[in-house]
């Protein structure tokens, strides 16, 4: 079965740029809003531990004047499971975070950290947040997922993306194939399914056809892309390439 495929805008890279000088330009909100009225469904924040792009009052904004589910991304920590259960964002997504990475780098290893994160989607459930996993696209990790009470899983697709760029065409299909496997088999089960990471223009289309797929997180390319052609014109840009290529595998 297909489902419909929405677009989620990530910000996090606005407010690096912000930050790289100071002050409050460019506007994470207003990047925000900007998305939305070009075609964005929702916008993605990641509060990191050490506030490098996203601010805690970029999240208060963001969760009081948007009309879009927010998805706020973080770890899975006290801290910010006591902050997102004061916000009450639509979503939280919980991610790995190292403060060494510049980037979030591969999905959380939900197996072994169990017992770490069990109480703490509980905890989000509780508050009346929807909870999804940002994890490796990998079968038996659907599986834990669905254990966990998570009902949405986000698949990591960096291995993918970065084949594609290194214009590996085997890796890339093998990685996509990973990708293919596990969406269908989470959704079989009753996940929601996501995915993101490293995508851009060149790599969207292969992901946006599989017919399990809801929404597509994307955030740096966007932003990288709206330098050259402004922000709404690059929304509108993925929002096109994902339609074609979801069109293109309905007819098949």
């Amino acid at each position: 079965m297909t489902v419909p495929l929405r677009l989620g805008v990530n910000i996090d890279h606005v407010a690096t740029l912000r930050n790289a000088r100071g002050g409050t330009q460019p506007d994470p909100l207003r990047a925000a809003s900007e998305a939305v009225a070009a075609g964005a469904d929702g916008i993605t924040a990641h509060l990191r531990e050490d506030r490098r792009h996203i601010r805690d009052a970029d999240i208060e904004a963001l969760r009081r004047d948007l009309a879009v589910p927010l998805n706020f991304e973080m770890a899975a920590t006290d801290d910010m499971v006591a902050i997102a259960r004061r916000i009450r964002p639509h979503a939280a997504c919980l991610v790995p975070e190292k403060r060494e990475e510049r980037t979030t780098e591969g999905g959380l290893d939900i197996i072994r950290g169990r017992a770490h994160l069990a109480p703490r989607i509980a905890m989000l459930s509780e508050a009346g947040i929807r909870v999804s996993l940002f994890v490796e696209p990998d079968e038996a990790v659907m599986d834990a997922a669905r254990d966990l009470g998570a009902p949405v899983v986000e698949l990591h697709t960096g291995s993918y993306c970065e084949a594609v760029v290194a214009g590996d065409a085997a890796a890339a299909e093998r990685e996509l194939g990973r990708i293919r496997r596990t969406a269908a088999h989470g959704a079989s089960i009753g996940l929601e399914i996501h995915a993101g990471h490293g995508l851009s223009l060149d790599s969207v289309g292969p992901v946006a056809a599989l017919p399990q797929i809801a929404e597509l997180n994307i955030g740096h390319a966007i932003v990288a892309e709206a330098v050259f052609v402004g922000l709404s014109q690059a929304v509108r840009d993925m929002r096109a390439a994902m339609g074609r290529a979801r069109e293109a595998s309905a007819r098949r």
